[in-house]
């Protein structure tokens, strides 16, 4: 079954208990939109939201966006992201859906990807797969382990490794498989999120400093500025 498929379904259910949901909101400003170690939009500033619900059956759904930018290969401006899956638990905190990327008024490069997660504490690990990915028709799956730690004075430390393989991501990449990672501070202040990491994908030898930074994966610092809604007193 093609993961659009799933995805649709997924869509309908999430209709049916919108009645039951409640309605939140991120908006965020980054100095560049990083995804698993290569940049979408080549080394530029993005401008990123979403809108969710979720319901107390762990059923949740929504949307995010930002823009892009990926050169003379595409025509692509926006991503819009779908998404819908089931989470619970309470220590042991467990999570699985579907995530569909689209590029309205681009290329045909929309696909879906499955996706699980555990997480305990301070420590997540998830897996994404790909049946289609980037459209190419080949399958690609994605391992990560994402670490965040309270610290004094509204900070937080933040880890990040993620490992790439399959086909799928040999055919857009050139490269069989590759690593990437981050490490970052986050500031709160407010309702305001300040962030600053350290992101490198250069593993990826392939698009290690490429030209005009187009789908580059070299390391680099990146900024970034989020909220989310609806604000409430002592948040």
């Amino acid at each position: 079954m093609k993961l659009t498929h799933g995805l649709a379904a997924l869509v309908l259910l999430a209709s049916a208990s919108a009645a039951h949901a409640e309605f939140s909101g991120t908006a965020a400003a980054v100095s560049d939109y990083n995804w698993r170690g290569v940049t979408q939009t080549a080394q530029g500033p993005a401008v990123q939201g979403s809108i969710d619900y979720s319901h107390s059956s762990g059923f949740y759904a929504g949307l995010w966006g930002s823009n892009v930018d990926f050169g003379d290969c595409c025509d692509e401006s926006v991503e819009v992201d779908i998404y819908a899956g089931f989470s619970g638990g309470d220590e042991l905190v467990w999570d699985v859906g579907i995530n569909y990327y689209s590029y309205p008024g681009g290329d045909s490069l929309d696909y879906g990807e499955i996706y699980a997660s555990l997480g305990y504490k301070w420590i997540e690990g998830k897996i994404w797969y790909a049946d289609d990915f980037a459209n190419l028709g080949k399958s690609a799956m994605y391992y990560e382990a994402n670490a965040s730690f309270e610290l004094p004075y509204n900070l937080a430390l933040d880890g990040h490794l993620g490992y790439s393989d399959g086909s799928g991501i040999e055919e857009a990449y050139g490269q069989s498989d590759y690593i990437d990672w981050a490490i970052g501070l986050t500031y709160t202040y407010g309702h305001v999120d300040f962030g600053l990491k350290w992101v490198d994908g250069s593993d990826l030898k392939t698009l290690d400093g490429t030209p005009d930074d187009v789908l580059s994966s070299e390391a680099r610092a990146i900024f970034s500025i989020a909220t989310a809604f609806p604000w409430t007193d002592g948040e």
